[in-house]
């Protein structure tokens, strides 16, 4: 699910071992965080499959062999890149979630940011996406997709049990199948997006405004 990109914000750790996991100090972290910043650019034009170390360093101020001295392959590199970009969306809706006092302004400040991060960041999106389909063949990919996958679950879940308690309702799903919902959407509607096709950014706000409500019903009626 989405996000607006911004640099400088703590990162949780990938649970694979770092390519020096034991010369892990602060300024080596800060440098691998600061080459994957530079790598994604690369890797959301590229993609997964397309990308190589040798790519990552011809489109960065690192060389190649720096790059591999921080990452042990594409695999690690790409798995912190996306992780980094998406710790950071799992919070980006917070400050809708936290600044909405009524369900309406929770509706439409949620369905802006959803738009504006689609359009802004697609090729970020795109990358995520792609990860996510290669997990499914390759083994090594899975508990992180899965971590990030929970995560954005998490999100999404904020979101919906807010407006229940501003819509004075309670949800009628788990938070999984929220979290399908509103994904599957978004993915959708990014592919239309990334094919130039028009109605795009009105059908996904229209869907969004229309599924927060519909997954919830009022107290009196969800407990008859």
């Amino acid at each position: 699910m989405p996000c607006r990109y911004h640099q400088n914000v703590a990162i949780t750790q990938t649970p694979r071992n770092p390519a020096r996991s034991r010369r892990g100090t602060g300024s080596y972290d800060e440098r691998r965080i600061k080459l994957a910043e530079s790598a994604l650019k690369t890797l959301g034009e590229l993609g997964y499959a397309r990308t190589s170390l040798r790519d990552i360093a011809a489109n960065s101020e690192f060389s190649h062999g720096v790059v591999h001295y921080y990452f042990r392959d594409k695999t690690e590199l790409i798995v912190f890149c996306v992780r980094h970009y998406k710790t950071q969306c799992m919070h980006r809706y917070d400050s809708v979630v936290e600044a909405s006092t009524t369900a309406d302004e929770l509706l439409t400040g949620f369905a802006d940011k959803l738009v504006e991060t689609m359009t802004e960041e697609p090729s970020m999106h795109r990358l995520w996406y792609d990860l996510r389909s290669q997990s499914m063949f390759q083994e090594e990919l899975r508990e992180d997709v899965h971590d990030i996958d929970r995560g954005l679950e998490d999100m999404i879940w904020r979101v919906v049990s807010r407006y229940a308690d501003l819509s004075d309702s309670r949800p009628m799903v788990e938070s999984r199948a929220a979290y399908s919902m509103f994904d599957g959407i978004f993915e959708s509607t990014l592919r239309d997006f990334l094919a130039d096709r028009s109605g795009a950014v009105d059908w996904i706000r229209a869907q969004v405004t229309s599924l927060l409500p519909a997954l919830c019903a009022p107290v009196d009626s969800a407990s008859s």
